[in-house]
């Protein structure tokens, strides 16, 4: 994936504002050398946003990568060598470093749900819990760490959740309407296995099984039979992911993936060139 130039643009005007008056001591013609180390373990993601920071101040910038994207990454590593006119290099440094920080942590934590379900068949996916601004990169982030994209917005997919329910009137009113409106995958959200009885008969594409215990979930996969997809959501973690994904269900969704990311300790040393 690609990060629009307009995105990026927005992102340096944040920062920029009317200018890098610091970076304005420096003269327009000095030189210099950077690299990009990180401190803590990480999967690799952002490359792409990292490097489209610096073309738009300055193209002359060169950015040597020295791990590929989705690529795990031991502390203390080099991620990458810059060189170029050190005015664009000391004016992109915070906003490039924030994205690939952010995306790499959200790879990284992917990495770790994605690797505590594996061989269980079930996949783990993202929510639209995102950070503002970030939504198509944190999916895009997500599938780099090895995990799966929900829908990625109100116009992709319905989910019919209790409030939904209520206006409508009962789900099996919910689901009618929903698959009169559009030719897109309709979930509804249930909370109990009378519930799940009901959305079963309606027959929508998935049923998202909210904060079930699991042997109400296991119940439910029986009942289900393979007919309809069903996903397991709320109160599960790292911790106990892999006994979910046990009970049968198809997917496990998870808004941690990029509501609760943590930045990677990323630093960027630049060096003044004499030649």
């Amino acid at each position: 994936m690609q990060p629009s130039s307009a995105e990026i643009a927005l992102y340096l005007a944040e920062d920029i504002g009317s200018g890098d008056i610091t970076a304005s001591i420096v003269s327009a013609e000095t030189q210099a050398n950077a690299a990009v180390m990180t401190r803590e373990p990480m999967v690799l993601c952002g490359r792409a946003w990292f490097e489209e920071v610096f073309r738009q101040l300055n193209p002359q910038v060169i950015v040597d990568w020295q791990s590929d994207e989705g690529e795990s990454i031991f502390a203390n590593s080099l991620l990458c060598r810059l060189h170029g006119p050190a005015r664009a290099l000391l004016t992109g440094e915070r906003t490039a470093l924030n994205l690939l920080q952010t995306l790499s942590a959200t790879a990284t934590i992917a990495r770790r749900y994605a690797d505590a379900v594996a061989g269980t068949g079930c996949k783990v996916l993202d929510t639209r819990k995102t950070l503002p601004g970030l939504r198509l990169a944190q999916k895009y982030a997500v599938k780099c760490g090895g995990c799966f994209n929900h829908r990625v917005g109100l116009f992709d997919a319905i989910l019919i959740k209790e409030n939904h329910i209520m206006a409508a009137g009962s789900i099996a009113k919910a689901v009618s309407v929903a698959r009169s409106k559009a030719n897109v995958p309709v979930e509804v959200e249930v909370e109990d296995l009378e519930e799940f009885a009901q959305a079963l008969a309606a027959q929508p594409d998935r049923i998202m099984l909210d904060n079930f215990s699991l042997d109400d979930m296991r119940k439910a996969v029986e009942q289900n039979q393979g007919m309809l997809e069903l996903e397991a959501s709320g109160n599960i973690t790292l911790e106990n992911i892999r006994t979910v994904a046990e009970t049968g269900v198809d997917f496990i969704s998870i808004g941690a993936l990029t509501k609760h990311v943590t930045a990677i300790d990323l630093s960027m040393r630049i060096e003044m060139r004499t030649d």
